[in-house]
């Protein structure tokens, strides 16, 4: 299975408090990951009052997806996190970096609006 037995559980349930998602303490990278664009995702729908209606018909992910995504009961895919991403014109992914040799995760890199001219 592609990223291991973790992924058999889903990403909230990794933490040692599930109850404190997406600001839970975890030690898989993975599901850190899943957690930054969680929260993300989710304080950019409240900061513009979107529903999840409206983000699912501007990105053509399903709205039970989205919801699963923000409550940390899936592990999304990268087109899925793509394409949230350019419904609501922000990075989603989030910045890994390594001290000491230990890895963490912080909150995407500021939103950007994305136009024709700095699409990839």
């Amino acid at each position: 299975m592609v990223g291991g037995m973790n992924r058999r559980r889903p990403p909230r349930e990794l933490a040692g408090d599930p109850e404190t998602w997406p600001h839970a303490q975890l030690t898989d990278p993975g599901a850190a990951a899943v957690q930054d664009i969680a929260r993300t995702l989710a304080e950019v729908l409240a900061e513009r009052g979107a529903s999840l209606r409206r983000v699912a018909d501007g990105s053509g992910v399903n709205r039970q997806a989205i919801a699963d995504l923000i409550n940390g009961r899936s592990w999304p895919d990268v087109a899925t996190v793509a394409r949230l991403g350019a419904a609501l014109a922000i990075p989603l992914w989030p910045q890994t970096t390594v001290v000491d040799g230990e890895m963490s995760h912080e909150a995407s890199i500021p939103a950007r609006t994305c136009t024709k001219s700095n699409r990839a």
